[in-house]
């Protein structure tokens, strides 16, 4: 990118042959062929990579990417776009950048091989335009830095296509079913599309939105390339769902917690964006852009994944580029078809009569190039004023797509109160289930306690045993102390008794340290083994007495010695193992004992530990009711808060319709008294529902949702009410009309009064539209009485005259049309320059405005014969007639004043033309012509369908008789002040008394035109009270008087 021209002006590129000749064999065929293909190729990246500040046209960039595919790379592209001087203009980079794109998602797989070299180039070009802060500068900075990311996203994920357009089972062997390439990709995929959400919201803040860009062409130029980014965001964001939810099935919530972070960003971004583009003109036919959920996905929960579903981006098969059917461009029209093409187009609104001044074709002494500038002038004339019509058509849909947003947001933000409302109950739930686990905790504890209390039981019966034990013991000790008392009477062997008696002190010292270690060891486990060994010392010390009584019967027994001695080894054996079993049993308490202590230990350690829980959780579950109350209480105050904004803005809009009333442009507005009852019935329905959504909010402040739309629907009704009152006001006499006034000024009173009661809290509960439904009824009333009587025709007159009232207007437009036409050619024929012009000009827009009242009239009887059709039932059209008199009687005033206001607005501008007439009087007609079409259209609609598609017709065509009248005032304004400029007086040769002289005359003659202007004043005010006198006296408003 380095080799581009340093210049700011873009130079015709040659033709190059940019690759060496490919294959030493080829013949001269194959040199042609490529040299065709190159030279093809050429012309059209020039032509779709320009500095022109217009979208890039779909059939240049097609080309382009066939290029790719026909020589299977990107050669031929890069070899010319290195000639073009992208550095030095920022609008050629952008549709480079465009081009490119599409390229990159279209063309050959090869491009992308192709376009990494240039990858570093491309790169210094993005930081040399972001030091350009207006204009495209920042915007191909951007643009390039997402090419770049786009050709590194692809060369490490080969297997992802440019397009990106993959099935669920490619995007699982892209990853390689590994978690670990799975975590790289989505880390990948959101810088892949945090790049093309950068590039979406700067174009988007690169626009003022304030004004109906996408109508524009050099706003089309900055949308254009949107549509291959919203196609990469659809994609990215769908692979990005199932990204993640595949990871939070292999890894734990917390490591993804980033993952989940960015992407709910990127997603309230793109939902945004998305929602924004769908509102734009330029989008809607050339792709269909989906809608994100209401709320992002919950990854935290696997079955979510079967509720999303992917966005899909439909292009329409005959959708194309608003560029690829220019209306400027005409230096490419060189063929005979377009040339045909802009001649039917000029023929169809002009004429094709041979006597035509306008039929270039047949003109002599005027040359191609002439007739090409001329029709180009008038393309670009009638361009701008379609692009004019756009714009106030888009103005007023951008009006009523910010109130619907409005009335969106106020929604989300309810719906997002009420989730933060359900997540405290979620929250609220769980620390139940969690109170829940430590009850059972606590009851697992008790059953530890009574397992303990069951290991105690045990431990006691072991006691019980260790004292039977004993028992058998002490038996076993008497039945040695019967033996010793049988072998006392042995004393033939003394010195063996001795010897025995010997040993038995010794064995009665072993037994006495046996039980002093039993004893002590016992002392130190438990007071109740202490007793025991208490009762075996005193049972020991009697066991001694008796041996010592046994010493003096030891004489006696020697006779028995052997015997005793034998029974003595017996019983010594016995003690052993008694002894032994003794401190086996000893030892078994003290593991019992100890085991105890180590369960009371953990008991009272599992018992401290769970009150500290239940003491916090009782804390926490505290706070989160504490906390869900204040919520509950937000909630409240908000959705009050946000009632208040609804009466605030209901307020306003009655307050503006009661300002009105005193507007002076305001008097020229005119109703009818059924139109008006039709706007009281509506407005009175509109309060029993609004009572009744009233006393719904009171019984529940939480939902304020049904209240909102009726207290807006109040608003603009009431509002409605009361201009129409006032407009039906202007066509009734002095009497009625202040009394209808006075009525509209009283219920726009009561209507503020109820609302201020709705917005103050205090009063809210006693609000009460009485007051309101009471002005309406009187209003309603009022109506009643100023509803025209029927004249006096017969029945089948009536019928007769509609049809021929709609067919003499209808003539006498048609003749106001040839007569227009017919002065054109005259003013055509006698006038030069600025007259010329200036006739030219109003004479064209009282041909538009016929045109319109022409189209305006014919709608108007398609929908009165529908109206008749549907309507009469088994009755003719004329008894239908007569049935709905009054109604028939507007049709045929309002047919009477279209008819006449055409023939005066004619006579009119012939004045005008001829020099002899005034502008105002032309002015003075539109605006006549305007009301009767007006009355026209009231009359029509009054007893129509809402849904009829001949109503929408009607509708359609009176807003351009409007529009065809702001025509007329604004040519006839302009050509005023370019005569008034002509004929401006030159002052620069008076002398100071002469100007001093013709001061003083000028001061006369504006004291004479105000006095003039008084008298006028007073005399249309007369005029019209006996216009309103002579219209009440054909209506019957005298004979509803008398009745």
């Amino acid at each position: 990118m380095d080799r581009v021209s340093s210049s700011m002006k873009q130079v015709p590129n040659p033709l190059p042959k940019v690759l060496s000749r490919r294959g030493g064999g080829g013949g001269g065929g194959l040199e042609a062929e490529r040299e065709s293909f190159e030279r093809s190729q050429t012309v059209s990246i020039n032509k779709a990579i320009n500095t022109q500040e217009v979208a890039v046209k779909e059939k240049h960039a097609r080309t382009c990417i066939l290029g790719t595919h026909h020589e299977k790379g990107a050669q031929t592209f890069w070899s010319v776009v290195n000639r073009l001087p992208l550095s030095s203009n920022a609008v050629l980079c952008w549709k480079f950048c465009h081009v490119f794109h599409k390229l990159l998602r279209d063309g050959h797989p090869n491009v992308l091989k192709d376009s990494v070299r240039y990858k570093n180039e491309l790169n210094d070009m993005s930081r040399m335009w972001s030091h350009l802060s207006e204009g495209y500068g920042q915007l191909c900075s951007i643009y390039l830095k997402l090419l770049r990311t786009k050709m590194e996203f692809h060369t490490k994920n080969p297997r992802f296509p440019g397009n990106l357009q993959m099935s669920d089972r490619q995007l699982d062997e892209a990853g390689e079913n590994d978690v670990n390439n799975f975590f790289q990709l989505t880390v990948e995929m959101f810088d892949y599309l945090e790049c093309e959400l950068n590039l979406f919201q700067t174009v988007f803040s690169s626009l003022d939105m304030s004004r109906s860009v996408s109508v524009t062409a050099a706003g089309q130029c900055r949308l254009a390339p949107l549509i291959q980014v919203i196609l990469d965001c659809s994609h990215l964001y769908d692979y990005t769902v199932k990204l993640l939810f595949k990871l939070h099935s292999c890894l734990p919530a917390d490591t993804l917690q980033g993952h989940r972070d960015r992407f709910l960003e990127q997603f309230r971004k793109l939902k945004d964006l998305f929602y924004r583009s769908s509102n734009l003109q330029y989008f809607k036919r050339l792709i269909q852009i989906p809608q994100l959920p209401e709320n992002p996905p919950n990854f935290l929960r696997a079955s979510a994944l079967s509720e999303h579903i992917s966005p899909v981006v439909v292009i329409p098969a005959e959708a194309s580029s608003p560029d690829s059917e220019p209306i400027t461009d005409l230096v490419e029209t060189d063929t005979a078809s377009q040339q045909s093409l802009f001649d039917n187009k000029f023929d169809d609104i002009f004429g094709s009569s041979f006597n035509d001044p306008f039929n270039f074709s047949g003109q002599n002494g005027m040359n191609k190039d002439d007739k090409d500038r001329l029709i180009e002038q008038l393309y670009q004339e009638i361009s701008a004023l379609k692009e004019e019509l756009d714009n106030f058509k888009a103005e007023s849909h951008r009006l009523g797509v910010q109130l619907r947003g409005r009335i969106s947001e106020l929604e989300a933000e309810l719906a997002e109160q009420q989730h933060l409302k359900q997540q405290a109950l979620d929250e609220s739930d769980f620390l139940r289930t969690e109170l829940e686990e430590l009850k059972k905790q606590w009851e697992d504890t008790e059953k530890a306690q009574r397992s303990l209390t069951e290991i105690e039981r045990k431990a006691q019966a072991n006691e019980q045993r260790y004292t039977k034990l004993k028992e058998k013991y002490s038996e076993l000790v008497q039945n040695h102390a019967d033996l010793l008392r049988k072998n006392a009477e042995v004393t033939k062997q003394v010195t063996v008794a001795r010897q025995a008696q010997g040993d038995v002190e010794r064995e009665k010292k072993e037994l006495e340290d046996s039980f002093q270690r039993v004893s002590e060891q016992a002392q130190r486990k438990t007071q109740e083994q202490a007793e025991v060994l208490e009762t075996l010392k005193r049972e020991l010390t009697a066991s001694k007495q008796e041996l010592q009584a046994l010493q003096s019967t030891l004489q006696s027994s020697l006779q028995s010695e052997a015997e005793r001695s034998t029974r003595t080894v017996g019983l010594e054996q016995e003690r052993d193992t008694l002894v032994v079993a003794v401190t086996q049993r000893s030892q078994e308490v003290t593991a019992l004992q100890a085991e105890l202590q180590q369960l009371k230990d953990a008991l009272d350690s599992e018992k401290e530990s769970s009150s500290k829980s239940l003491e916090t959780l009782q804390t926490r579950l505290g706070e989160k009711e504490s906390r869900e109350q204040a919520l509950q209480q937000r909630l409240l105050d908000e959705q009050f808060a946000l009632l208040q904004c609804t009466v605030q803005e209901a307020e306003q809009m009655v307050q503006d319709s009661l300002n009105r009333l005193d507007d002076p442009a305001h008097i020229s507005c005119t109703s009818s008294a059924d139109y008006l009852l039709c706007r009281t019935l509506a407005a009175s329905d509109c309060i029993e529902r609004l009572q009744g959504a009233h006393g719904k909010y009171l019984s529940n402040r939480s939902d304020v949702s049904s209240l909102l739309p009726c207290v807006a629907l109040f608003a603009h009704l009431i509002s409605d009410t009361i201009l129409q009152g006032s407009a039906t006001s202007h066509m009734v006499p002095m009497e009625p009309a202040d009394l209808l006034s006075e009525m509209c000024k009283q219920c726009g009173s009561e209507a503020l009064h109820y609302l201020g009661a709705l917005k103050d809290e205090a009063s809210l509960g006693g609000a009460d539209c009485t007051a309101v439904r009471n002005c309406l009824s009187r209003i309603s009333a009022l109506g009643e009485e100023l509803r025209p009587k029927g004249l006096d025709v017969e029945q089948e007159e009536l019928g007769d005259l509609v049809d021929k009232e709609m067919a003499a207007t209808s003539a006498a437009v048609e003749t106001a049309v040839a007569r227009i036409e017919d002065m054109l050619s005259k003013s055509r024929a006698g006038d030069t320059g600025v007259k010329l012009e200036v006739n030219e000009r109003i004479l064209g827009s009282c041909t538009d405005l016929m045109q319109a009242i022409q189209v305006l009239v014919l709608a108007s009887k398609d929908l009165q014969r529908e109206i008749v059709e549907s309507g009469r039932g088994a009755a003719s059209p004329k008894e239908f007639y007569a049935r709905n008199s009054r109604w028939t009687e507007g049709l045929i005033s309002a047919s009477k004043a279209v008819g006449w206001g055409a023939t005066v607005m004619v006579d009119a501008a012939d004045l005008v033309v001829q020099g002899k007439g005034k502008f105002e009087e032309l002015m003075v007609c539109s605006h006549e012509i305007a009301a009767s079409t007006a009355q026209l259209v009231a009359a029509s609609k009054v007893k129509a369908d809402k849904d009829s598609s001949n109503l929408a017709r009607l509708r359609q065509a009176s807003r351009g008789v409007n529009q065809a009248t702001a025509g007329v005032v604004a040519s006839t304004k302009s050509g005023k002040s370019q005569i008034e400029e002509k004929d401006s007086m030159d002052f620069s040769s008076m002398t100071l008394t002469q100007i001093k002289r013709q001061e003083m005359d000028s001061q006369v003659r504006v004291l004479e035109l105000e006095n003039q202007l008084q008298k006028e004043r007073q005399k249309l005010g007369e005029l019209r009270k006996k216009h309103y006198k002579l219209a009440g006296v054909a209506e019957g408003w005298d004979e509803d008087a008398a009745e």
